[in-house]
């Protein structure tokens, strides 16, 4: 049988250093072998990254303390409890056994969004399970995020069947191999949470009563535009990418050049992906302060195709929150402004990071050189210790236990 080689470059997430593996598709157990050494490197990567005490993303002056304070939202989570009681009562003992572990296990920091072929990931898989507990599965989806968010989860699923396809059934891509695990157990009044961790897609959902932290949140996709195969059309993040560019061009010239950290585009500028929950992130570009109302409002619309991913209630007390730090709050941009550009930028603020890219292809095989549109990483992080609902959990232990 002749061997069709392709190759596919795998981000490594510190600055913009990449490794480049060569994959081979003429057996399953020569692809294992030509994999292992990236397979090796990400662990490598994540052990490196868990060693760390969790400090979270921080300034070079340091976390800026009593941000995040427990109090009540008035939304309540009690659908969330429920559907991940239920959602937990459908598994197998085995299944529970591997898919459960403790509120300040260092699960939550496991996650990687690269193919399966790279990254063992831990819990349970939507292709492991029945159809019953894939429904109760979506359903904790379901009640956990908005419309949009459980649609735009299950529309990156989907790009995983297309690289399949387009790489020739290769088995690293899959659209059930997403990965769910839950910390602590569902309570209404102690901390716990969910994890879902797949190629492209990792979603953390901290609860603590009815206080939500839905972060760090990694949402991404190659094809972006699928235009063969099971899902001819699916579409990903054309509202992030185009209002992202309207807001930059509408910018008076003054303001786009006090925006700009470069002009330069790199094949994977952002800062804050996997293994790295512990970036030093100084506040750059321009100060939101320094914005007409209209414009401000601009800004507020493109936050919110983020965050309002969450289920609605609590994409409003997220909004108010970030509303509190309007002035600490930073746009930075990379790359061109033209309308066909390639870019990165992120939004910045004591209580939120959120940062989009363009990146080089990697799954989509003739593709070209370079940063390009139909493959974008988006993140979500929550700063100064917040992740995961870190801080949280910190004051309550030390309210509630006494560590």
């Amino acid at each position: 049988m002749k061997k069709n080689l392709i190759l596919l470059l795998i981000p490594i997430f510190l600055g913009c250093k990449q490794v480049t593996v060569q994959k081979t598709d003429a057996t399953k157990i020569e692809e294992m072998h030509q994999l292992s050494g990236a397979e090796k490197y990400f662990a490598e990567l994540e052990a490196k990254a868990l060693s760390e005490t969790f400090r979270g993303i921080e300034t070079e002056n340091g976390k800026e303390l009593g941000v995040f304070p427990i109090k009540s939202t008035g939304v309540s989570t009690a659908p969330i409890q429920k559907a991940a009681k239920s959602f937990l009562k459908s598994l197998t003992e085995a299944q529970q056994e591997k898919t459960q572990f403790a509120i300040d296990d260092d699960e939550w920091r496991k996650w990687c969004n690269v193919d399966n072929g790279i990254y063992h990931r831990q819990g349970i898989s939507l292709k492991e399970m029945t159809k019953i507990q894939k429904e109760s599965a979506f359903r904790l989806m379901q009640v956990s995020l908005s419309a949009k968010g459980l649609q735009l989860s299950k529309d990156i699923m989907k790009t995983d069947q297309t690289l399949k396809e387009l790489n020739g059934g290769d088995l690293a891509y899959d659209e059930e191999l997403y990965f769910f695990t839950l910390m602590g157990e569902p309570s209404s009044s102690e901390p716990w949470g969910w994890q879902l961790d797949g190629h492209h897609l990792v979603i953390n959902y901290f609860v603590l009563g009815d206080q939500v932290v839905m972060s760090p949140v990694f949402m991404g996709g190659e094809p972006i535009i699928t235009t063969s195969g099971k899902y001819t059309g699916n579409t990903l993040f054309q509202d992030e990418q185009n209002i992202g560019l309207d807001f930059m061009q509408e910018l008076p010239q003054e303001l786009q050049t006090e925006a700009i950290l470069s002009s330069s585009k790199h094949d994977n500028d952002i800062k804050a992906e996997a293994s790295k929950d512990n970036v030093t992130l100084n506040y750059e570009g321009l100060l939101v302060s320094n914005l007409s109302e209209d414009k401000k409002m601009k800004l507020v619309h493109l936050i919110s195709q983020y965050i309002n991913n969450m289920e609605e209630g609590h994409h409003q007390i997220k909004m108010e929150e970030i509303k509190e730090h309007w002035n600490s709050t930073y746009f930075a941009w990379v790359g061109e402004t033209t309308e066909d550009a390639v870019f990165y930028y992120r939004i910045h603020s004591p209580v939120v990071l959120i940062e989009f890219d363009h990146q080089a292809a990697v799954g989509v095989p003739n593709s070209l050189k370079g940063p390009i549109r139909n493959h974008i990483h988006t993140m979500v992080r929550t700063p100064n210790g917040n992740d995961y609902g870190k801080d949280l959990l910190r004051q309550h232990l030390e309210k509630s236990h006494g560590h």
